[in-house]
């Protein structure tokens, strides 16, 4: 199998983790252990779609967008 990398083009819609909240409708990786640091991300164009993002996975690929304010 040949991986290709891609580059994001999108925004992403995340906020952190709360540990112990409730993650049945949210997308779980069965390796992921939800925990501090993690984040959690919705689909822009379908709030219901979310899914959650590992913490170190997060701080490696991810910074925040300026505010165009």
């Amino acid at each position: 199998m040949i991986w290709t990398k891609y580059r994001r083009t999108a925004i992403a819609e995340m906020r952190p983790y709360v540990p112990g909240e409730d993650l049945s409708a949210i997308s779980v990786s069965k390796t992921d252990h939800p925990q501090l640091g993690g984040m959690i991300a919705r689909n822009p164009k379908n709030h219901d779609d979310q899914w959650h993002v590992a913490g170190p996975y997060f701080h490696d690929n991810f910074a925040p967008m300026e505010d165009p304010s």
